[in-house]
């Protein structure tokens, strides 16, 4: 398997470009039930499935975050 470590403070690896709802929670400090709120709210990106597995496609998230910096200007 392709794994690069994240550049962030997370220690979770970032797997293909794919990343997990712990691995989100951890890299912003909340529960992984808040992340499946912001997604149901249409506060976060939507994940995909991936042979049954849940994940980000990590493209979608650092656009998403971009998307907020550029708000908060």
């Amino acid at each position: 398997m392709n794994t690069v470590e994240s550049t962030t403070t997370s220690k979770q690896p970032v797997t293909n470009g794919y990343v997990t709802d712990k691995y989100l929670s951890n890299h912003y400090s909340v529960c992984r039930q808040t992340i499946w709120r912001w997604v149901r709210e249409g506060r976060f990106p939507s994940p995909i499935k991936i042979n049954g597995s849940t994940r980000w496609k990590l493209s979608d998230i650092e656009a998403w975050e971009a998307k907020q910096e550029g708000a908060s200007a």
